[in-house]
């Protein structure tokens, strides 16, 4: 339980809109979560446009804001909230962040900026790639990077005098390697090959036909061809290709280490362009494939960082990324530190064996 809000209650909206999955938090400037939905992906490249991803995450924002009543009875006296907040339509949310995947390049960002405020979730709004929540997850210090590595892979730093870096974040085309979606494929392209003796052998050939009920690798291949299996579904893969690494699979682990060496490049390339190699920088580490800690994947990780920046700060996100846009719309209204702690509270991510 918090103490009683001191000043005028402020409402705000945390949106992480997420390539697999999306959040919305509606929160209070006193840190207190008063609503929480989830639902599938809403990045605008895959989901069909911007129209498409904004009428989805506007139902999650609806749903959000519905469940409040709910939120706000388990948590404290709805009684003493009746009497300090209003109803949360658009004009009384004070503030929307939304840390959104697919906003990469300037004219994409910029459209999507134009669409969450012609939204009127909120009196104002802040709209920003989904890089950015996970860096504000991770830290509140100046000098820091972040890398995402989810179903894709992408990267942000920031130094002291704000400088921030950027990657256009466009998968094969601007040069990116990784994500559990690209994992997934790997893991049948090392199948495939071991199977019909173009590579070596592997594990991954009977692990991978195995996942989805299938006598061979090739066959797995040939169900994605025919539509019979979706693409989308070889991102399941990734776990599988972690497993039979962990086994001790030759193959795998290499493709292991090659993710790991890649989140490294990108850290690396993103903290020499703003001049960070010789400081004590906060590396901030989150996404799916990062966060269920793989030791190989993670000790890649960190041998390769100490090499080049041997004071970095490493941190494993395990906290949900919404909690990082919440944080931002908290830093902009002016909210206190213990705020800032009760939504860390509110919004802690439960592990799970």
């Amino acid at each position: 339980m918090t103490g009683p809000v001191t000043g005028p209650v402020r409402l705000l909206l945390a949106v992480d809109g997420g390539n697999s999955k999306t959040d919305v938090v509606l929160a209070d400037t006193g840190g207190r979560v008063l609503g929480r939905a989830s639902g599938g992906g809403t990045n605008h490249q895959t989901a069909g446009g911007i129209p498409a991803a904004m009428r989805r995450l506007d139902a999650l924002v609806h749903a959000a804001q519905a469940g409040r009543d709910q939120v706000e009875r388990a948590a404290r006296d709805p009684v003493e909230l009746a009497d300090r907040v209003e109803p949360s339509r658009g004009d009384q949310v004070e503030l929307v962040v939304a840390c959104l995947a697919g906003a990469d390049l300037p004219a994409e960002l910029a459209a999507l900026r134009a669409a969450v405020a012609a939204a009127g979730w909120a009196r104002r709004s802040i709209v920003d790639n989904d890089s950015l929540a996970l860096l504000r997850a991770g830290t509140a210090s100046p000098d820091a990077v972040a890398v995402v590595c989810g179903a894709g892979v992408n990267c942000i730093a920031r130094a002291a005098d704000g400088r921030m870096v950027r990657f256009p974040a466009l998968g094969e085309l601007t040069g990116d390697w990784g994500g559990g979606q690209h994992l997934g494929r790997l893991a049948l392209w090392h199948a495939v090959r071991a199977e019909d003796g173009r590579g070596p052998a592997t594990a991954l050939a009977t692990a991978v036909a195995g996942h989805f009920g299938q006598p061979s690798a090739s066959d797995v291949a040939v169900a994605v061809q025919l539509g019979t299996l979706s693409r989308r579904r070889l991102g399941e893969l990734s776990p599988v290709l972690f497993k039979v690494a962990r086994a001790g699979d030759d193959v795998a682990r290499r493709v292991v280490v090659r993710q790991g060496q890649e989140v490294v490049a990108f850290a690396i390339a993103a903290m020499r362009r703003i001049d960070l190699l010789g400081s004590e920088v906060d590396v901030v580490l989150g996404g799916g494939v990062l966060r269920a800690r793989d030791p190989l994947l993670l000790d890649t990780i960190d041998a390769g960082l100490r090499a080049v920046v041997p004071h970095a700060r490493i941190t494993v996100v395990t906290a949900p990324p919404v909690l990082g846009a919440a944080l931002l719309a908290l830093d902009a209204l002016g909210a206190t530190p213990d705020a800032h702690a009760t939504l860390r509270a509110g919004l802690a991510f439960k592990e799970t064996s």
